[in-house]
């Protein structure tokens, strides 16, 4: 059905969504991938509804006519709570998105309170709540936006300094609101968040957990190459390829890190 040689395209308006590519690099670690950074419509999470309903399936739709993947992810969770089903309607292309783990969240939990971090968009759309009434009903879910994170795990990627308060400052939006003392569970709404999970951990109690759904995503990645006769190649190139909206030259200060995720080539689009 599809060109086993084709690549494995994954969107986000940066460089959150190589958490998501990591995990699916390890099941897949012969899989080449395309990673598309939206720079020039970044950030995501401060924009209108409309703004990603209409930007994020037009600027797929290019892609997937330029590069052909055998499959595209949505690596970006304010993306997918907005876009997803407009993309997949306008797309003859398997879509993976992302889904804040909320399920999962809801079964580990003990003490029955659990916390989801998240850009503004994205925890503030109706489908968080049917997530939270579909797997956290007997839960109480709170919910904190911290745009801040986004920077931070930008930054980070760039080698700059951050300061750590920022991730205090996260963790104590959340364990501040009332039965915040109690939450044992905190869900990373946001691809960004997961590259800061080490910081995260340092100002968070011993008994706060993270959670994400990364490895859940790669897993129904490589599932859906299977399932349509397209299973990952057993050999060749793990090279990949990062592609930004915005200048190139900007990227340059990424490629220390990016290089660590096996990227070789870079282009603009």
């Amino acid at each position: 059905m599809n060109n086993k040689h084709a690549p494995i395209l994954f969107f986000d308006s940066g460089i959150g969504g190589l958490s998501v590519m990591q995990a699916a690099a390890q099941l897949m670690p012969h899989q080449q991938f395309l990673y598309v950074a939206d720079y020039a419509g970044a950030p995501y999470g401060t924009k209108s509804e409309a703004e990603i309903a209409s930007r994020v399936p037009a600027l797929l739709g290019r892609l997937a006519e330029r590069y052909k993947p055998s499959l595209i992810t949505i690596a970006c969770n304010t993306a997918c709570t907005i876009a997803l089903s407009h993309v997949r309607a306008a797309l003859n292309v398997p879509i993976v998105g992302t889904v804040p783990a909320i399920k999962p969240a809801s079964l580990a939990t003990k003490s029955g309170v659990i916390g989801l971090l998240g850009t503004d968009a994205t925890i503030r759309q109706p489908y968080i709540d049917r997530l939270e009434n579909t797997h956290a009903s007997d839960c109480v879910m709170l919910r904190h936006a911290a745009p801040q994170l986004v920077s931070a795990a930008e930054a980070k990627m760039r080698g700059e300094f951050v300061d750590k308060s920022i991730y205090a400052s996260a963790i104590h939006g959340l364990t501040s609101q009332n039965n915040g003392d109690k939450i044992d569970y905190i869900i990373l709404g946001c691809t960004h968040f997961p590259l800061l999970i080490s910081e995260l951990s340092q100002s968070a109690t011993d008994n706060i957990y993270f959670l994400h759904g990364a490895d859940g995503i790669a897993r129904q990645i490589k599932k859906l190459l299977i399932d349509s006769g397209t299973p990952p190649p057993i050999n060749g190139s793990a090279n990949h390829h990062f592609i930004t909206s915005g200048p190139l030259d900007d990227i340059g200060v990424y490629k220390a890190s990016l290089y660590d995720y096996g990227f070789t080539d870079y282009s603009s689009i």
